[in-house]
């Protein structure tokens, strides 16, 4: 009787835990690739002869969830992608931008918006705040992008806690359009600091000072 009693104990423990497990899902650019792990045919940076992140035990995202106990849902992220319809050299990017793959994020309870990056270094047209009538024409720039980006992803997972991460050492136009409509929406944007970097990208210290400014911004 008591060994039946552990053992249903124990399940409902198992039961609880997994229940409150939460499911992390993130669309991004190349600081949140990783070979093998990202949906076939996207272009990874992770890993790179000309940085020291090798394992993806290294990445923010997956020091990020082993810290918190959380599971990975999915990780929706191309390296080279804008949130904007408009990519480097003023090539359309429609079919590659964020807003193209907000469709492929699972059934998560976190949300984390990591972009931005090209879209600067792309010098992408910055735009008009535009909180509505958004079209492809309209987010071939930043602004009106990332409005439309926060809806779609509010309405289609509305159970869903969105987060948007604005990498350090972008232009002041690019963050300001992050803060401004961001706070528009009530999304929580998380600006990163003195983030270590190779080639461009974060590296081990990097991803984890990532990581580290990830949990002190979530309470």
């Amino acid at each position: 009787m008591k060994k039946l009693f552990l053992s249903t104990l124990l399940m409902m423990v198992c039961i609880v835990m997994s229940a409150q497990t939460k499911k992390v899902s993130i669309l991004g650019d190349s600081y949140s690739t990783f070979e093998g792990m990202n949906p076939e045919g996207y272009a990874p940076f992770y890993p790179n002869d000309r940085n020291d992140v090798t394992k993806v035990e290294q990445t923010w995202w997956s020091l990020y969830i082993k810290a918190m106990g959380y599971a990975l849902e999915k990780n929706d992220s191309w390296g080279g992608t804008t949130i904007c319809n408009t990519s480097y050299g003023m090539r359309d990017a429609t079919a590659t931008s964020f807003n193209a793959r907000i469709d492929r994020l699972g059934n998560p309870d976190i949300i984390f918006i990591f972009g931005g990056t090209n879209d600067a270094w792309a010098n992408a047209p910055i735009g008009e705040y535009q909180y509505e009538g958004w079209t492809d024409a309209s987010n071939k720039a930043f602004r009106p992008a990332l409005a439309c980006l926060l809806v779609r992803l509010q309405k289609q997972y509305p159970n869903a806690k969105l987060y948007c991460i604005l990498n350090s050492e972008l232009k002041e136009d690019i963050n300001e359009s992050c803060r401004t409509i961001c706070k528009h929406y009530n999304v929580q944007l998380i600006e990163l600091h003195d983030i270590e970097k190779q080639n461009g990208h974060p590296s081990i210290k990097g991803m984890q000072a990532i990581c580290e400014q990830l949990q002190e911004a979530i309470k």
